[in-house]
């Protein structure tokens, strides 16, 4: 159990997280919800530690996160591995090298800086890329894919460090549709087939209503809304989004393009 107690953070006078609390079960993929400037990311980065608490704790199954140091730290952020929104690869180096990055943290450095990969590493990596459709990338440079190729080298890169959970911090922002349903199916089959807890801060309805067990929604800093993707009303919506209601209200994404990839596929 993942549980957020009255976590804030502060950067002068702006409270961009306000006293969240929010317990998750492990397995559960939560979508978190809200206008930009919500305090989606900055809630993700605390969880990872990218951003120190204000006030508050982060456990997960009783242990403090917010007090972990050194050794215990760089434990904690393999465990709970970080997605981002432009994907944070090294374009210069092969798909297969940036995926390799998921595993420094259980190489001895000598091993990982000239890239001297051990036999079980590279298995590790290429079984990931093979997972997510994209083993016969390996050798190109990352900067010649397309962004949703990039996206899922980004999630195998997090999932060869063997972690816990998944934070997403919209993973599928800069992505056309046919890409983002392929994304969000991959982050659906690591949910369903690991058992993976995954939080994924999401401006579309449309894709938090299709994949998440579970919808957080803020605003302002504060989570206004916790429940089923069903108990999301178009008033709740509004009140979630302001202005910004009707671009995702009324966003067509497409006919069939966000039905997800089926659970048995997963297996």
């Amino acid at each position: 159990m993942l549980v957020i107690d009255g976590v804030s953070k502060v950067f002068g006078t702006t409270r961009a997280v306000d006293k969240v609390s929010v317990s998750i079960p492990a397995g559960q993929f939560v979508g978190v919800i809200g206008r930009s400037g919500a305090g989606k990311s900055t809630l993700l980065r605390m969880i990872n530690r990218l951003a120190e608490p204000t006030e508050g704790r982060i456990t997960l199954n009783g242990a403090d996160v917010t007090a972990l140091t050194g050794r215990e730290l760089r434990d904690w952020r393999r465990r709970c591995a970080m997605i981002f929104q432009q994907f944070n690869l090294v374009g210069r180096l092969d798909v297969l090298n940036n995926v390799l990055m998921g595993r420094l943290s259980h190489t001895s450095p000598w091993r990982a800086f000239p890239r001297l990969w051990s036999r079980e590493d590279r298995a590790i990596a290429l079984s990931a890329l093979d997972q997510m459709d994209i083993a016969g990338l390996a050798a190109q440079r990352a900067e010649d894919l397309s962004g949703g190729q990039q996206q899922r080298v980004a999630i195998c890169r997090a999932l060869v460090q063997e972690p816990e959970i998944i934070l997403a911090d919209e993973p599928v922002a800069s992505l056309d549709p046919r890409n983002a349903k392929i994304v969000m199916d991959a982050l659906l089959r690591i949910n369903k087939h690991f058992g993976l807890t995954v939080l994924c801060n999401l401006h579309s309805l449309d894709l938090a209503r299709t994949y998440c067990d579970r919808l957080v929604g803020m605003a302002q800093g504060r989570v206004v809304f916790d429940d089923v993707p069903e108990a999301l009303t178009e008033s709740v919506a509004r009140e979630l989004y302001g202005m910004e209601a009707h671009e995702v209200l009324d966003a067509d994404l497409g006919p069939g393009l966000m039905s997800p990839v089926p659970v048995s596929a997963a297996a």
